[in-house]
């Protein structure tokens, strides 16, 4: 099953917000998470909330554009009632779960919601996930008509045996179909990669990532595997059925992936992140990164408005009868305090080539700077200019350096 959510203060069911959290918001982006449950098949690996429909007593896909719309009106109102400034969506981002398993009508409902709520800024990023076989030519095009920019694929691989492994459902040769019929609906693309699955090669690997290079998309996210307690996969490795992953091969795959990426000319912007420029980097990931305000709808979803983050009930029924009573879905939160929200800078903007400015770093961290220069693990120019910026080695070791930093 899902990870269990984090423990917090117990949430309000009027979803009101402290004052604290209004301040200088006319100032902050605003971004809209649409969190989509649903999955045609649990791989194997996954612990994301989701569900696949004999997991789903009681609860009706069809019913789910419904919940998520009373949400995001809910939402609205709450903003409005704390005081919030209004602003226009600056990002909005369908994930999941598959959200394309969904009708491309209702996804069009969901973002028409958020229109009409908040309204949706001029040039906003509006990406949906979606799985390679879970698609058509016509739902792309009938997704970027209701004002979809950005579709982001789960590649994953290009190896058959390593999506047999992770359990993906996807024929290796329709991502350049479907990549194609996104280009013709005038969608910008991603696509995504795991590395490090257990029995993949190096060899492999390098046959994934010029697939991927091949197809041409604006955007390439590699994660390494990381095997999740409660997984199947995780199972399978105690039960000794697969090998773990090996840490010195996962590093050599990530300095493939930028030797080759970079060759093609993709530019690192996070550590596990490249776009072919400044246009096509997930603008919605780097308010994450930068401590952006947004509000994440549907079962599971997490929110941070201010330096209150919140997390919502995590079973599609739970979650249906709390935003159709129009109660809060929220489960808990936590108000973050001034040395919790900086910390948490470092360990977020650390990760993307913008770099930390120094000056945010406590005393302790300051002394780290020279060591970590002397590792390698910092760019050394850029920390005498003022920014702290990893190295491709500190990519690799990015918690290593982040846990100095904090000390």
């Amino acid at each position: 099953m899902p990870s269990a959510l984090p423990l917090g203060d117990p949430a309000p069911a009027d979803g009101l917000l402290p004052a604290s959290a209004a301040d200088g918001a006319g100032e902050r982006d605003f971004g809209v998470y649409v969190h989509v449950p649903f999955c045609r098949v649990r791989c194997g690996y996954c612990d994301f909330n989701t569900y696949t429909a004999t997991e789903l007593r009681g609860v009706k896909q069809t019913d789910y554009a419904d919940q998520a719309i009373a949400e995001i009106g809910f939402a609205a109102r709450a903003l409005e009632r704390s005081g919030v400034a209004g602003r226009a969506a600056a990002t909005v981002f369908f994930g999941g779960g598959t959200p394309t398993l969904l009708p491309p009508g209702d996804l069009a409902r969901m973002l028409d919601a958020v229109r009409a709520e908040w309204g949706i800024a001029p040039g906003a990023e509006v990406t949906t996930e979606a799985n390679p076989d879970s698609v058509g030519p016509g739902d792309l095009a009938r997704l970027a008509e209701a004002g979809f920019t950005r579709v982001s694929f789960g590649m994953q691989s290009a190896v058959p045996h390593v999506l047999r492994t992770l359990e993906r459902t996807h024929d290796p040769e329709r991502v350049p179909l479907v990549v194609e019929w996104a280009r013709q609906a005038g969608l910008d693309v991603s696509l995504d990669l795991i590395y490090g699955t257990p029995g993949e090669s190096l060899a492999d690997w390098r046959r994934s990532l010029e697939a991927a290079l091949a197809c041409e998309p604006d955007h390439l996210s590699a994660y390494a595997l990381i095997v999740e307690e409660g997984t199947k996969l995780a199972r399978q490795i105690r039960r000794g059925e697969v090998a773990e992953p090996d840490d010195d091969l996962e590093a050599d795959m990530y300095e493939l992936a930028d030797e080759l990426l970079g060759a093609a000319g993709y530019g690192w912007y996070e550590v596990s992140n490249w776009a072919t420029g400044p246009a096509h980097v997930s603008r919605h990931n780097l308010g994450y990164w930068r401590g952006a305000d947004w509000w994440g709808v549907g079962p599971g979803a997490h929110s941070h408005v201010g330096g209150v983050r919140w997390w919502n009930v995590k079973h599609p029924a739970a979650y249906a009868a709390r935003v159709l009573a129009g109660d809060s879905p929220a489960a808990g939160r936590e108000i973050l305090d001034a040395e919790t929200r900086r910390v948490e800078r470092v360990l977020l903007q650390v990760r993307i080539v913008d770099g930390l400015p120094v000056a945010e770093l406590a005393e302790s961290g300051r002394r780290e700077v020279a060591g970590l220069i002397a590792d390698g693990l910092i760019d050394g120019a850029a920390a005498l200019g003022g920014v702290i910026r990893l190295t491709r080695a500190g990519r690799l070791l990015a918690d290593a350096v982040v846990r100095r930093l904090t000390a």
